[in-house]
């Protein structure tokens, strides 16, 4: 049956309709490009380039997708300001035995001066020290016998009373406080001995330790607690091969870190709980966590993150995860607005927690060119300081 003669066949009439949609839709790309360029270009511009990267300290995957030399990469000793450490850094030992230097941690920091410009490593032979340490002067080295072997661990909460009457609060619960640059641990375990509070509770945050000095690292330490285990507060920061052990929140803070090779293990119950709780608060801001090449176990049923800030920025990228992980993935806070300005992403991430079928929508599964700003230590800057660590 022909079509009346001088009326517009059907198809035109479903071109005129879709023409204003399209338009819409292709001036709404062009606009999101914009914004995307911006944003890749202000990554770039904070994350120093791969090509520079002292490659040893990152993963031998990206290694080789960068096509990298060892022979011939550049790297840098010594600080952003070209300050070289001694090239032969004192020792000072630690043992509870009596046959080192100091029977006490905090004994031992507390003899190096606070003008202190040289590495000093201070060797904590293998016990258990229940002391609550503070340390405020820069380039300390911790060296552990192994993180089964050398524990440091007192129990405070956000509620415990300080000295002066008054409530410690989050920030002074930690069982070791880093308030210097440049410190490094390595081969040691930090723990927070509070037991582990009910969902909901309120002044139970206790911190294993807190990182407030910029080039922090850490190789091959533990980290215990329940909720708000490690207080990566400010600065950039290097983890490699640790263990961070918590229920709620268990890493949080406003550091930009770089973490790879770590196991990630929530003890939380099965109403739940968080890995990360990132503050940063602007989108201005150059801060976050980058996870690479880590594992996430444990019990519980927990979020990936939850923004702590409104502008929270978390990636993991080829992390493993376990079959805890809750199907939408991330928490705006209970702050709608948040969902506009937090940077949640995942890259290449594998195991039954990685399905993203029922990621919340304003999280993002990134591409090759928007993950390479997080999967090396340009991110945290490392050809400027990782060689002194």
């Amino acid at each position: 049956m022909g079509a009346h003669k001088g009326r517009p066949p059907l198809a035109l009439y479903l071109v005129a309709l879709l023409i204003p949609i399209v338009l819409h839709i292709v001036a709404f790309t062009v606009m999101g490009d914009a914004s995307y360029d911006k944003w890749l270009q202000n990554m770039h511009r904070s994350s120093s380039s791969p090509d520079v990267q002292p490659w040893d300290y990152n993963s031998k995957k990206e290694y080789s997708y960068y096509h990298r030399k060892k022979e011939g990469r550049r790297t840098q000793e010594g600080n952003s300001n070209g300050t070289a450490p001694s090239s032969s850094p004192s020792v000072i030992v630690v043992a509870q035995d009596g046959s080192g230097d100091f029977l006490t941690v905090q004994e031992a920091v507390d003899s190096i001066p606070d003008s202190n410009e040289n590495r000093v490593t201070i060797s904590i032979k293998a016990g258990i020290y229940r002391e609550k340490i503070v340390v405020k002067t820069s380039w300390i080295t911790f060296q552990g016998d192994g993180p089964s072997l050398t524990e440091i661990r007192w129990n405070d909460t956000a509620s415990t009373e300080g000295p002066d009457g008054e409530a410690l609060s989050t920030f002074g619960s930690a069982s070791v406080a880093i308030d210097g640059d440049y410190f490094t641990a390595r081969d040691i375990s930090f723990r927070n001995t509070a037991p582990p509070p009910p969902g909901g509770a309120e002044g139970q945050q206790a911190v294993a330790l807190r990182i407030s000095g910029d080039f922090g690292a850490f190789y091959n330490v533990y980290f215990y607690g329940a909720q708000d285990t490690l207080y990566d507060h400010q600065g950039r920061h290097y983890f490699s091969g640790c263990m961070i052990e918590g229920s709620i929140d268990f890493i949080f803070g406003n550091g930009r870190s770089f973490y790879i090779d770590c196991r990630l293990h929530s003890i939380a119950n099965p109403t739940g709980g968080s890995i990360t709780a990132q503050k940063r608060s602007d989108t201005s801001e150059d801060t976050g966590f980058s996870f690479v090449e880590c594992v996430v176990t444990g019990s519980g049923s927990i979020y990936l993150g939850r923004a702590w800030g409104p502008a929270s920025r978390v990636v993991y990228s080829f992390t493993y995860f376990d079959d805890i992980i809750r199907p939408e993935g991330w928490y705006d806070w209970g702050d709608s607005s948040r969902q506009e300005t937090v940077f949640y992403a995942e890259y290449n991430c594998t195991g039954p927690g990685a399905n993203r079928d029922g990621r919340v929508s304003w999280s993002r599964e990134l591409t090759a060119q928007e993950a390479e700003p997080f999967l090396t230590t340009g991110f945290i800057n490392g050809e400027l300081w990782l060689a002194s660590t």
